[in-house]
């Protein structure tokens, strides 16, 4: 008696690996079949099979959609079912998707941080007035602590509303104004105080031996 061994190197290419060949079997049989009735109620039997597989997919938005538009895949778009969804194509499957633009940075101002920037773009659509006057001396504020702790231990008023200026393209301008800014001392103080804090939180509790030797027992 003689046996036909199948390798897997002579056999079709499965579309979708993750489903194995004997779903990839089943899809082509059910794209064989000759009444759309019976196509109909193959597709939807694998269909629930592949569910059945990809437990994992369940929680993911449109679970069934996604499984349809796979099933036509495997089938390279050949099936002919009645699907509860557009029958994607072949053309808008392999269409290049659009690219992602980048971040907007805040300038060469790096140490600001991108927040900076949408801080300032949401002031400049605020009206004028005591409100827009508070949060913009509260973005100059959040800069000197920003500059101060990728820069220097101390830094001029003139230095941070330059670059406000220049980051709000000259819309929003102190350069001019008698207002001062936190003193450095007083923003340092909160940066150090605040590392004390996390480093005392993260100490280990101390033990007590003493304790321990009186609790153990004697033999």
């Amino acid at each position: 008696m003689t046996f036909d061994l199948e390798y897997n190197s002579e056999r079709p290419l499965m579309i979708i690996p993750e489903y194995g060949r004997h779903i990839q079997k089943l899809v082509d049989h059910c794209v064989a079949l000759e009444t759309k009735e019976e196509r109909d109620k193959m597709a939807k039997a694998i269909v629930d099979v592949m569910g059945n597989l990809q437990p994992h997919l369940r929680d993911v938005p449109d679970f069934k959609h996604k499984l349809w538009d796979q099933l036509y895949i495997m089938s390279e778009f050949k099936l002919d079912a009645e699907s509860p969804y557009p029958q994607p194509s072949r053309e808008e499957l392999q269409e290049k998707p659009s690219g992602l633009a980048y971040p907007k940075s805040a300038s060469r101002y790096r140490y600001y941080g991108n927040n900076i920037q949408t801080m300032i773009d949401i002031a400049l659509s605020w009206e004028d007035g005591d409100k827009k006057e508070a949060l913009v001396f509260t973005i100059a504020n959040h800069m000197k602590k920003c500059y101060l702790n990728w820069n220097k231990d101390t830094v001029d008023d003139a230095v941070i509303f330059n670059h406000l200026y220049d980051l709000s393209d000259g819309k929003l301008d102190l350069r001019n104004s008698e207002e001062k800014l936190s003193e450095s001392k007083n923003l340092l103080r909160k940066r150090n105080s605040q590392g004390q804090n996390h480093s005392k939180n993260h100490k280990k509790p101390h033990h007590n031996h003493q304790n321990k030797n009186k609790n153990r027992k004697r033999y």
